[in-house]
């Protein structure tokens, strides 16, 4: 064992750790002469990361030292807050000056040093453990000197220096996307331009601006689109039919938006006496993208297929997605089916799990549908044929929907602008949920419900849609807030059940402040995420709950298809062997990507409605109170837009009361759900933020 290795060792034991170098020479009885060769060690022990050096001189383990790791979030004002890893032992963020950052940026993980001050919520970065940024993407400018890229994201609050000769032929004032090559200590980050998006006052160049800012990417990796192709040109070969249950003779329907080209799922019902025998089939992505294949990886990478007003983002290539995968009308298409069996009371008595062959008779859309029930003698003539099972779908639905009320489901209703692009136009209409969307949703949740619960039954590894309950603190704002609309919640604080929520919206469905209630419901609940452990689904009220029906859009759900199909062929053993612990990895990353796709959306749509409401500036409309805070006043409008009423605008003094969701004044006072009447005065393109001014309240 040489020294270096021997030094580690005795840090490990404990023998070092802790202790300043007047100690570690005094244990390690070295000569003074040595002295320099054993600080020359520590140097390089602490450079590798082997051990850390703290602020009052002691050497050690990043645990001993009581060091901090967590991630760093930066602010334009150059400082930044280090959120901690260990949420339990750290509950609160830190606070990190400039002067302490030791060359940490936005995004970076990196271990930190509490103040040695009593109670100090400040903290000294130590060490850069991760760079959080390898990318960026902003305004590029360049003088006689150099080049700069001055990053969108405001919290990254350095600028990125670009040497002159790599950025020549570049014009100023363009959106790019910089790759960061270095760190250089206590200066600007160097790089270079590696895509120029378009100029900076082209609509579509910012929008790609936000896209790449999310790590997205509408290109698939070089060769990729090829291999799709080639897989999908294998169609179905008589072999692929081998064991399948075969329902291509069985009246099967699509039901979805009018634009859409990837088609998941497919279903059908009949009435077998007192009984209803659901059909849902999904689209068998799993028999064409094979486990750990170059496309599967690419899959895994992405997550989620990402949608925008003007494109799509696939996780799968459009041979796949559009093509093959696709459950089109007239088109034999394999699926895995789930058959249920379901009484007048909603319970699913019967279930099975098949691989399967299907031939969808018809593509439908929401909007036939609603025509349909609505009595539409022209839409109705047009689907003759299965008329009558659409009727059995909204009688079953009725059915469904009840029986989830019964649980406790919490059914919430939280608008969101429907945003059409179309011709190079931006439209957005008025909020509604028609009933057709509710037919797929009771249909879909179901099957999810019942393949989790199979799955559950048998021990299979698995990924669930997990819901945990809201914690204790967020269901007490929310109780009080409920209180101040006049309502009376009634539910254990520590123990929030779904009825409880349930009941309590029902309670308000008549208010004004129903919708916004919804909204505040919401932030109050835990965020589903996918887990290899089930706790059930809150909101649903489900004790087990998966994402079965979506795989050519979630990974997820390919993941569990493999696992199903698997253990349907007698491979139980060989599916625990395989997938046991990638489950676990799979729910992390899906969980993220997620997150990461919705984040992305919404600023892609908010840049939407900023252009949108850009040209409305001087039209008034009726609002209602969805937020406020100390600077002021948040309205939403029937489409779902909502824009901010500046504080400064009010013609009062005011008093924020959080805990009330209410701006006190002396005049009048605001709070969530009040009506009021807006006008549009300006739009901040900043901060993708439409500015009302308050007319009044609405009578």
């Amino acid at each position: 064992m040489n020294a270096k290795d021997a030094l580690i060792q005795q840090f490990h034991s404990g023998a070092l750790d802790g202790k300043t170098l007047a100690e570690i020479i005094n244990v390690l009885q070295i000569p003074y002469k040595e002295k320099r060769r054993l600080q020359n060690m520590l140097d390089v022990l602490i450079t590798e990361g082997e051990i850390f050096y703290s602020s009052d001189g002691k050497y050690g383990r990043a645990e001993t030292l009581g060091l901090i790791q967590g991630t760093l979030t930066g602010n334009e004002r150059g400082f930044a807050f280090l959120t901690p890893k260990d949420q339990e032992r750290f509950v609160a963020d830190l606070f990190v000056p400039h002067r302490n950052l030791n060359g940490a940026l936005h995004g970076d993980e990196v271990l930190a040093e509490r103040s040695s001050e009593k109670d100090s919520d400040e903290a000294t970065v130590v060490k850069i453990l991760r760079r959080g940024y390898t990318k960026l993407v902003g305004t590029f400018y360049k003088d006689r000197n150099a080049g700069y890229l001055c990053p969108d994201d405001k919290n990254y609050f350095e600028t990125v220096y670009i040497p002159l000769a790599l950025c020549r032929h570049i014009k100023s004032g363009v959106k790019a996307v910089a790759e960061i090559t270095e760190f250089p200590y206590k200066k600007s980050p160097g790089g270079k331009i590696v895509e120029v998006l378009g100029d900076e006052t082209d609509f579509f160049a910012e929008e790609l601006s936000i896209i790449r800012s999310f790590n997205l990417d509408e290109k698939f990796p070089d060769g990729l689109e090829k291999e799709a192709e080639r897989v999908a040109s294998r169609g179905i070969k008589p072999a692929d039919l081998v064991g399948r249950s075969d329902f291509r003779d069985q009246l099967t329907v699509t039901i979805d938006g009018e634009d859409t080209r990837d088609i998941d799922d497919a279903v059908s019902v009949e009435k077998e006496g007192n009984y209803y025998r659901l059909s849902v089939h999904i689209a068998d992505v799993s028999h064409y993208v094979k486990y750990r294949s170059p496309l599967d990886k690419e899959a895994f990478d992405r997550g989620t297929s990402v949608y925008f007003p003007d494109r799509v983002l696939p996780m799968l290539p459009k041979a796949l997605s559009n093509g093959i995968c696709s459950l089109n009308p007239n088109e034999d298409r394999l699926a895995l089916s789930c058959i249920m069996k379901i009484d007048e009371k909603g319970k699913v008595k019967e279930s099975e799990i098949v691989q399967s062959v299907i031939r969808s008779k018809h593509k439908m859309t929401y909007t036939e549908i609603t025509e349909i029930l609505d009595g539409n003698k022209k839409t109705q003539e047009q689907y003759a044929d299965v008329l009558d099972e659409i009727f059995l779908f909204k009688e079953l639905t009725d059915i469904l929907k009840t029986a989830r009320d019964k649980k406790g489901g919490v059914e919430l209703d939280v608008k969101e602008a429907k945003i059409l692009y179309e011709n190079g136009e931006i439209t957005v209409p008025d909020y509604k949920r028609p009933f057709s969307y509710e037919i797929i949703e009771q249909f879909m949740v179901t099957a999810n419900e019942t393949v989790a619960t199979f799955m559950q039954s048998i021990e299979a590894p698995f990924l669930y849609r997990i819901h945990e309950k809201p914690n204790e603190e967020k269901a007490k704002n929310f109780s009080a807030f409920a209180e101040s609309l006049g309502l009376s919640p009634k539910f254990n604080l520590q123990d929030v059940r779904p009825y409880d929520y349930s009941t309590l919206l029902k309670s308000a469905e008549n208010l004004p402040s129903y919708s916004v209630l919804n909204r505040v419901m919401l932030r109050s609940m835990q965020k589903a995420r996918y887990s290899p452990i089930n706790v059930g689904h809150f909101g649903l009220a489900s004790d087990c709950y998966c994402h079965f029906t979506s795989p050519i859009r979630r990974y997820p759900d390919l993941c569990i298809h493999r696992i199903i199909k698997e253990i349907l062929n007698g491979g139980y053993e060989q599916a625990c062997k395989t997938y046991g612990e990638f489950v676990s990895e799979a729910a992390i990353q899906s969980s993220e990507k997620e997150r990461n796709a919705e984040s992305a959306e919404r600023e892609v749509d908010a840049l939407y409605i900023a252009s949108y409401m850009s040209e409305r500036i001087g039209e008034e409309y009726d609002a209602v109170v969805s937020g406020v805070n100390a600077n002021g006043v948040f309205a939403e409008l029937k489409t779902a837009i909502e824009g901010f009423i500046p504080i400064e605008s009010l013609g009062d003094e005011f008093e924020y009361i959080p805990e009330r969701f209410l701006l006190k004044g002396f005049k009048r006072n605001f709070t969530i759900g009040d009506c009021i009447k807006v006008k549009v005065v300006d739009v901040d393109f900043y901060q993708r933020r439409t500015i009302f001014s308050c007319l009044g309240t609405e009578n």
